[in-house]
């Protein structure tokens, strides 16, 4: 089986991006920070106290993932529950952010994401795919932006919902998340010695797709 990860910070286009790749490729697309999300979003639901370690453990022992695809789509299930449409408030992604960093939230994800690479090709993107989860992934990027234009990206994305956004506070959260990424005690955010850096700062979709897509021929 073949391996493409893709890392980098909040709103630097990983998802939409290795969708497309997975679709050129007839890979199997992975969302792993959907798989972080739905966890984020048991514990908001249920107010548990990250900060806990036995109520973290007992809480994480308790869900149970799935990621099934329907229509082409992937879904993400939570205890059998399909939590898709609750995974991208900002309320879950700040706790989604804050909880990664917590070894058994992380625990109860890696065999997952492991035991899918090894059953599919795959094209997974997170914050250390290529670092720690699949280190030995045929092809791995970096995928970037600065934290301006991934906030304008946002706030885009907000206002075109018909939500009510405040552009440097977006900004200013995303700014937060990096240095909470990139300074976690377990499996920081970083870009592994063998990852192509992409910047997609000044480039559109179809060009961060191309450039990828150049990597990956380099296995086909």
């Amino acid at each position: 089986m073949a391996s493409i990860a893709i890392d980098g910070p909040a709103g630097a286009g990983k998802s939409t991006i290795a969708k497309q790749v997975a679709k050129k490729l007839g890979f199997i697309y992975v969302d792993t920070g959907a798989m972080y999300r739905a966890i984020a979003h048991y514990l908001v639901q249920n107010n548990i106290n990250i900060e806990n370690n036995d109520e973290l453990k007992a809480a994480c022992e308790s869900i149970n993932i799935a990621i099934k695809y329907e229509n082409d789509a992937q879904q993400v299930y939570l205890n059998g529950e399909n939590v898709t449409p609750f995974l991208r408030t900002e309320e879950t992604g700040n706790m989604a952010s804050k909880s990664s960093a917590k070894a058994p939230v992380r625990e109860a994800l890696l065999g997952l994401q492991r035991d899918m690479a090894k059953e599919y090709n795959v094209v997974m993107d997170g914050r250390d795919i290529g670092t720690n989860v699949l280190p030995d992934a045929e092809v791995k990027i970096y995928l970037t932006a600065s934290s301006k234009e991934r906030a304008n990206r946002r706030y885009k994305e907000l206002i075109e919902k018909g939500e009510v956004a405040d552009l440097d506070k977006i900004e200013a959260d995303i700014i937060e998340r990096d240095e909470r990424d990139m300074n976690r005690d377990i499996a920081p955010l970083k870009q592994a010695d063998d990852a192509v850096l992409v910047d997609s700062s000044f480039m559109t979709i179809d060009e961060v797709v191309n450039a990828i897509m150049s990597e990956a021929e380099k296995i086909a």
